[in-house]
C-alpha cells in the first residue's frame, strides 16, 4: 500500500526516481510561509464555521507556529517522499499534533491551496519590486537635479542628433521606469483574488466562509469561479512580463553605461566597487556589474516563454504541468530584484564627467536643425532652409569646422538671411535650453519634469 498521503486507492509505491524527480519541494520550499498563513486561516475558518472543532483549531495553528520557528531556525527536513512544500508541512504537522492535524485539509485541496499559496507569495514580491523600483527612480531623480545644464549628445541611429542635458536623459529613464512601477501596481490588482475555498476545482459541499479567509489573509476579492480559481496563472505570466520589460530597461540603461564608461566616449566611470579589472592587462577596469544585468535579461525572458509554453495547451482545469510554473516565477523575482538593487547602488555611485560630454557635444553639427529653424524665423520655408544647412554642412566636412566656425560671409553666400545674430542662436546651451514644447530638454521643462516626480514619488 502507497506511503503516500493520497495513497489510499494505490496498491504500492511510486517507483523512487520517479517519486524524486516528480518532488517539487527542493525549490517550492520557498513557499512555506505563505502555506502556513493560508493554512492558519483556513483552520480559524473551519473552526468559525463549526466544521472542526475551536480545539482542534488552536492545536492546528499552535503546531503551524512551530514548524514555522523550525523552518526559520534551520531545523526542518524536507523530503521528496512529501512531494512538496505543501504535505510536508501538513505530515509533519500531524507527528506533531495528531488527529487534529489530519483534519487541517477538510473543505480545502492542493489545488486552491497551492494557487492561494502562489498568489500571497506574488502579492509580496510585487511589493518588493515596487520598492526597489521607487529607490532607483529617486536615484534617477537625483542625478537629474545636478545634471539640467550639463550638455552631452542627443543621438538617433547612434548618430549626434540634438544637444540634450544628462538630467533630460535621466528623466527618459524615469518615465521608464515610472511605467514599470505602474504596471506593477497594475499587477496586483488582479493578483489580489482569493482562490481558497474553490475546492479542487469545483468548489466544497462544506458550509465555508471565503469572504472570512480574504479578510483573514488581506485578499481584496474572491475568486468568482472555483474552476478558474485553480487553473489561471495568468498573474504569473504577467508578472514575469513585467519582469522582463523592466528587465530590458535596465539592459537598454546598462548598454549606455557600458558605451560611456568606453574610452571612446569617456562620460561616466564606474565606482572600484562595481568594477572589475583583468588577469592580463593591468590598465583594465571593465563596467562587469552592468555586463551582467544585460545578460541576465535572457533568463527572465526565458522564464516568460517558459511559462507561456506550459500554459499553452492545458484544458482546464488543474494539470500536473503547472508544478513547473514556480521555478520561472522565483527565478525572475529573484532576478529582477538583485538586479535593480546592484543597478540603483552602481548608478549612485557613478562619477560623471561633464567636461568629456560638452566636448562631445561639440561636434556632429548637432545644432544643425537650430540653424535651420533660423532661416524659417527669416521667412524661409522649412524644406528649403534644411536644404541650404544640408549644404553648409557639407561645407564644413569638406573643411573639417563646425558650422558656428563658419564666418558670416561664407554663410551668406548661402543663404542671404544670415546675419550676426545666427552665432548666439547656434550655441548648444542656447539650442538646448530654446525648446519651447512641454517635455523638451529645455531646463525649465526639465525642471518641470523633475518637480513631478519628487512630487510622485513623495
Amino acid at each position: 500500500m502507497s506511503k503516500k498521503l493520497w495513497g489510499g486507492r494505490f496498491s504500492k509505491d511510486m517507483d523512487a526516481f520517479v517519486s524524486e524527480w516528480a518532488a517539487s519541494v527542493g525549490y517550492d520550499y520557498v513557499l512555506y510561509r505563505d502555506d502556513i498563513t493560508g493554512s492558519i486561516a483556513h483552520a480559524k475558518m473551519l473552526a468559525k464555521q463549526g466544521i472542526i472543532t475551536e480545539e482542534d483549531a488552536q492545536n492546528i495553528e499552535a503546531g503551524l507556529n512551530e514548524i514555522l520557528a523550525d523552518i526559520e531556525d534551520g531545523k526542518m527536513e524536507w523530503s521528496a517522499d512529501n512531494e512538496d512544500v505543501h504535505m510536508n508541512i501538513e505530515a509533519l504537522l500531524t507527528e506533531k499534533i495528531g488527529e487534529a492535524g489530519k483534519r487541517l485539509h477538510t473543505a480545502r485541496s492542493r489545488n486552491d491551496q497551492v494557487a492561494t499559496d502562489i498568489r500571497l507569495f506574488t502579492k509580496n514580491e510585487i511589493l518588493e519590486v515596487a520598492r526597489l523600483l521607487a529607490s532607483l527612480r529617486r536615484t534617477v531623480v537625483n542625478i537629474a537635479k545636478d545634471h539640467t545644464l550639463t550638455i552631452m549628445p542627443g543621438y538617433t541611429h547612434m548618430q549626434h542628433a540634438q544637444p540634450v542635458s544628462l538630467g533630460f536623459h535621466m528623466m527618459a529613464y524615469y518615465q521608464m521606469f515610472t511605467r514599470d512601477a505602474d504596471r506593477f501596481w497594475d499587477i496586483y490588482k488582479r493578483v489580489d483574488f482569493l482562490p481558497l475555498g474553490s475546492g479542487a476545482m469545483s468548489g466544497t459541499t462544506y458550509d465555508t466562509d471565503r469572504q472570512f479567509l480574504a479578510d483573514e489573509l488581506g485578499f481584496a476579492h474572491l475568486c468568482v469561479n472555483a474552476m478558474d480559481a485553480v487553473s489561471d496563472r495568468d498573474f504569473i505570466i504577467e508578472f514575469l512580463s513585467a519582469s522582463s520589460i523592466t528587465m530590458m530597461h535596465l539592459s537598454r540603461f546598462c548598454e549606455e553605461l557600458i558605451l560611456w564608461s568606453s574610452s571612446e566616449f569617456g562620460f561616466v566611470e564606474m565606482d572600484d566597487s562595481f568594477s572589475t579589472g583583468s588577469s592580463i592587462m593591468p590598465q583594465k577596469k571593465n563596467p562587469d556589474m552592468a555586463e551582467l544585468i544585460r545578460g541576465k535579461v535572457g533568463r527572465v525572458y526565458g522564464d516568460l516563454f517558459s511559462l507561456l509554453t506550459t500554459m499553452k495547451s492545458l484544458p482546464l482545469a488543474y494539470n500536473k504541468d503547472m508544478q513547473e510554473d514556480k521555478e520561472p516565477l522565483f527565478d525572475a523575482s529573484n532576478t529582477v530584484q538583485s538586479c535593480l538593487k546592484v543597478f540603483t547602488d552602481m548608478l549612485a555611485s557613478a562619477r560623471w564627467k561633464p567636461a568629456n560630454m560638452q566636448q562631445m557635444a561639440e561636434r556632429g553639427f548637432m545644432n544643425a536643425t537650430d540653424a535651420a529653424d533660423y532661416l524659417v524665423t527669416k521667412g524661409l520655408p522649412f524644406r528649403e532652409a534644411h536644404a541650404v544647412i544640408g549644404k553648409i554642412v557639407a561645407y564644413c566636412v569638406d573643411e573639417k569646422i563646425n558650422i558656428e566656425d563658419v564666418p558670416l560671409g561664407k554663410l551668406q553666400e548661402f543663404s542671404e538671411l544670415f546675419d550676426n545674430d545666427i552665432f548666439e542662436k547656434i550655441d548648444l546651451t542656447y539650442c538646448m535650453n530654446a525648446k519651447l514644447s512641454k517635455g523638451s530638454t529645455a531646463r525649465k521643462e526639465v525642471e518641470l519634469q523633475i518637480l513631478a516626480a519628487e512630487n510622485d514619488l513623495d
